[in-house]
Formats: structure tokens, C-alpha cells, sequence
């Protein structure tokens, strides 16, 4: 699979439930090849963002769309990457703010 395709399967599956991709493309193609590659290593998507153990379940609260997803879009309006963002982060109408690290 390539990043475009992922990009689009993931795009179909999310907006509808008010998880949209950072309007900074690039950023996020180079995020789903991370996501990929990830696949490909470990045999699920690890988070790109964090260092992944390469145990499924040690990782478990860190494949995407990881756990932390919805506390950091509902106080932050992103996750923790800036994968998923909220439409109102997309438009500049809040901060966007530092997502700080919630796993331990």
C-alpha cells in the first residue's frame, strides 16, 4: 500500500467521525509512510511519534489511532503527532498548542 492509499481509506473512515488529517499534506504523507513502515516492522501501525516496543501488546494503546487520540483532540484540538486534528485546529480558529506526552 502506498501512503496516498492509506491517506484515503483512513480519510473515509475518520471524517465522519470529526477526525481530519492536519491540512499540512506532506506532513501527513510522511506520517502514513511512518505508519507503513511501522506495518511493515512490527506488523501493526505503531504510532510514528513514539518508540514502539515491537510487542503487540505492549503497544497496544499506541497503534494508531492510538488511545490518547480523543483526550488530546477533546482538551487540544490534535492528537498527539498533529495526524488528526479537529476542523476548527484546520481553520486556525484555536491555538495550536503543544500536545504534551501522555504515555508513561
Amino acid at each position: 500500500m502506498k501512503p496516498e492509499e492509506l491517506f484515503e481509506m483512513l480519510k473515509k473512515t475518520q471524517e465522519p467521525k470529526g477526525y481530519f488529517f492536519n491540512k499540512d499534506k506532506e506532513r501527513v504523507l510522511e506520517l502514513m509512510e511512518a505508519l507503513l513502515t511501522n506495518k511493515a516492522r512490527y506488523g501493526y501501525m505503531a504510532c510514528p511519534c513514539r518508540l514502539a516496543w515491537g510487542d503487540r501488546e505492549n503497544d497496544k494503546d499506541i497503534i494508531c489511532p492510538c488511545v490518547y487520540r480523543e483526550p488530546d483532540m477533546k482538551e487540544f484540538g490534535s492528537c498527539y503527532c498533529n495526524l488528526y486534528v479537529s476542523k476548527e485546529w484546520n481553520e486556525d480558529k484555536i491555538t495550536h498548542a503543544y500536545v504534551p506526552e501522555r504515555r508513561e
